[in-house]
């Protein structure tokens, strides 16, 4: 059994479990503020940041981008066309692209910030930069999300899913990413019809599930985050 340190709103663990709920692993999740900075989490992953997969006998396996390549190396095969990473050099390539353009610059530009204001100050103490969500960083990232939500149109009027025929990585990694902001209502889904329609599709495959379930204490959740007609 495999076991994932996470927080359930960090959009990076929530891409790790949807790759792990397409496999159909059993996996034990462990929620790991990162903010408290625990040694034998640190022991884990230097770096200090969520997720990090871990079975018995294995290192442990640090991130997002990293998990999604041994995932894919140890047991992509057994997929067939379910597989998440095309075989083919140059989609492999648009994919890997892809999942860097989410994990890495939507994530600079949009959920992290987001996400860090919205959510995870309210769980810090003022000594770990806790306090009042900073205003001007969540406008910020707000207006960012109109220009990424506006190329998941292109690419879903371009392409059956974002990187070509079939679910990939790149699609897990986008709808990671929107989820986290998207329980907080802060995803304008009205601008672009065929963005929505292409998220509503990936929300709707089983893996997405148990990320519906979760609610957090004194933030509810938007009106269109667990509905799939939306």
């Amino acid at each position: 059994m495999f076991t994932l340190f996470h927080h359930a709103f960090c959009p990076h663990s929530r891409f790790a479990r949807l790759i792990l709920g397409e496999y159909g692993f059993d996996v034990r999740l462990v929620e790991e503020r990162v903010w408290e900075r625990r040694e034998a989490f640190l022991a884990l992953n230097p770096a200090g940041t969520t997720p990090v997969l871990f079975a018995e006998g294995m290192p442990a396996i640090p991130g997002a981008g990293i998990i999604a390549e041994f995932i894919d190396e140890a047991y992509g095969g057994e997929m067939e066309q379910r597989r998440l990473m095309p075989l083919a050099m140059g989609e492999r390539i648009e994919v890997r692209r892809l999942m860097a353009w989410f994990n890495e610059k939507f994530f600079e530009e949009v959920s992290g910030p987001i996400v860090t204001e919205r959510i995870y100050k309210r769980f810090m103490s003022e000594q770990d930069g806790g306090g009042a969500p900073a205003t001007d960083v969540i406008r910020a990232a707000k207006n960012n999300v109109r220009y990424h939500l506006s190329y998941i149109g292109w690419l879903a009027r371009t392409r059956n899913f974002l990187a070509g025929d079939r679910p990939t990585y790149a699609d897990l990694a986008a709808a990671a990413h929107l989820s986290a902001i998207d329980y907080l209502g802060d995803v304008p889904w009205s601008e672009d019809e065929a963005a929505k329609a292409w998220y509503a599709r990936v929300k709707s495959r089983p893996s997405f599930r148990p990320l519906l379930s979760e609610w957090l204490a004194g933030v509810p959740a938007s009106r269109t985050y667990v509905d799939l007609d939306f």
